[in-house]
This record gives structure tokens, sequence and C-alpha cells, in this order.
């Protein structure tokens, strides 16, 4: 009696052993084909599930890199928007220089002009202390406040530093996000003396204002110092187009390798629907198979055997 007690204890724990493991592979593969992620725990394969963490910190860190980008592709494009408009400030101060470097305009035709390029010193001053998408002096630097002050006598100087904040465009790869105002406000005359755009058009406006003979003069010897400053802002967009043109570059670059990661995401950690779905329809019928062979073989007895 223990014996036979035993041995219909052991058949029925076998069984029951034998359907629950069919059942968790079907409900497994079930699990699979819902999320379509063939692991569904670390340990179903412990190194693909270290190669999928890793393709995933790639992922995050392509995100933050990708979002550099764009944050330094906003302000390069805010940078070259504002260059066009210091330029053509420029022209418009060398119209009205060319105006007043005549010997047929009287004073107060040049009291006129000055009046004009006083307030253009001032556009300018503010068009230099333009923001950044984050609300910071975009020709600052990484200096907080404006890019340039203003003392009580009207002279405009530079309250930033030297260097243009960089971002991260991924590898090793980084960008300006802009320039700082000196890069491109800045420059030299024919002595080689350095001076700068707002302190040309506010000198041009004193002496048109004070009038005489030192108006025309001085309205013609800004001409050159314009020209100067025209090609110091046209190389400043030149230089703004090429960060620009780099940021595509890595953000082509950036994508191709989210493409490949993502490729390589679903070669190792996808579920091929097809194959699953024909591996399902296995387990059920050898599940079904299981359970009907187990219902027969225990309601057998030895009464039945001996028939």
């Amino acid at each position: 009696m223990t014996i036979a007690s035993t041995s219909t204890s052991a058949f029925y724990d076998r069984s029951t052993l034998d359907l629950t493991s069919l059942r968790k592979q079907a409900e497994q593969i079930q699990a699979q084909i819902s999320s379509g992620n063939r692991l569904v725990a670390s340990t179903d394969d412990p190194l693909a599930a270290s190669r999928l963490r890793s393709l995933q910190y790639s992922d995050a860190m392509g995100k933050i890199d990708q979002s550099a980008a764009s944050r330094a592709t906003s302000d390069l494009n805010l940078t070259d928007s504002a260059l066009t408009q210091f330029g053509n400030y420029i022209v418009r101060a060398k119209e009205l220089a060319t105006q007043a470097a005549s010997a047929t305009v009287s004073d107060s035709q040049r009291g006129s002009i000055a009046s004009e390029l006083a307030q253009m010193q001032k556009d300018l001053v503010s068009l230099a202390n333009t923001r950044d998408v984050d609300g910071n002096a975009l020709f600052g630097g990484d200096a907080p406040g404006d890019a340039y002050t203003v003392n009580g006598s009207g002279v405009a100087s530079y309250a930033g530093n030297g260097i243009a904040g960089q971002l991260s465009l991924g590898d090793g790869q980084t960008v300006s996000r802009s320039l700082t105002g000196p890069e491109f406000l800045n420059f030299k005359d024919k002595a080689g003396n350095s001076t700068n755009l707002l302190a040309v058009v506010k000198g041009l406006a004193d002496s048109l204002a004070a009038g005489g003979p030192g108006g025309q003069t001085a309205a013609a010897t800004s001409l050159d110092l314009l020209s100067t400053a025209l090609d110091t802002v046209t190389t400043a967009q030149t230089v703004v187009g090429s960060r620009l043109t780099w940021i595509d570059l890595n953000t082509e670059r950036q994508t191709a390798l989210a493409t490949t990661r993502a490729s390589e995401q679903a070669d190792i950690g996808g579920t091929d629907t097809a194959a699953a779905m024909v591996r399902l329809q296995e387990l059920s019928t050898v599940l079904q198979a299981s359970q009907a062979s187990f219902t027969r073989l225990a309601n057998l007895s030895l009464f039945d055997v001996l028939r």
C-alpha cells in the first residue's frame, strides 16, 4: 500500500511539474508576442540583456546630444539673424556717411544725419544685447547680465567674457553656440588701432552733431572703417554658417547611429512574431495532449488493467 501511494504521488507530482513547465513556456511566449520583446527578464539571456542595457544607455546619451545640437542650432540661427541686422545697419551707416561726406550737404543736414546715427548706435547696443533661447546674453559669452553696458557719456563697452559657451555633439565633438561681441564688432583701422562698430557709429554721430568742417572729414574717414566693419560681420556669418553645417553633419551621424542601434536592439531583444506564434501553437498542442493523457491515466485503475 505504501509503494502504491508513493508511486501515485510521484506520478501526480511529475505530471504537475510537466504541465506547469509547459504553461510557463506558453505564457512566456505570449508575453514576448504582446510586448514585442524576446527578453521578458534579464535572466532569459544575461549576455543579450547586458548588450541591450548598453544600447539603451547609448540611446539616452544620444538624445542628450541631440538636445544640445538643437539648442546650438537655435542659438546660432539667432546669431545669424542678428548678424544680418548688423550688416543692414552698417550698410545704412555707410549711406549716411557718404551723404555727410559730400561738400554739398549743409551742417543742418549733417545734424539730421547725426540724429539718425545716434539712434542707430542705441539700436546696435540693443542688438548686441540680444538674448538667447534661455534668456542669457547671446553675445556675452558665459558671463551673466548684458553683453554691453553704456556709461553716462553713451560709450558702450563689452561686459561679457571672452568665451562663447561650448555644447557637446557627442563622441567628443563640440560646437560654440554663438560668438562673443568682440569677435564680430571689434576690428583694426588702417593704422592698426583697435576700434569697434559701436564706437565708430557714435564717433561719427558726435562729429556730425558738432558741425563745421570736421564733420565732413569724419564722414569720409568713417567710410573705410565701416567697410572693414562690414567685412568683419560677413566673416562672422561665414563662421556661423560653417558651425551650422557641422551640427547638421553630426546630427546626421547621430541619426544613423540611432538607426543602427535600433536595428541591433530589434535583432537582440525583439520577438520574431511569426516564429513565436508557431512555437506557441506547438506548445498549446503539446499542453492539450499532455492534459488529455494525464486525465486518462489518472482515471485508470488496476482493475481496468486486469479485465
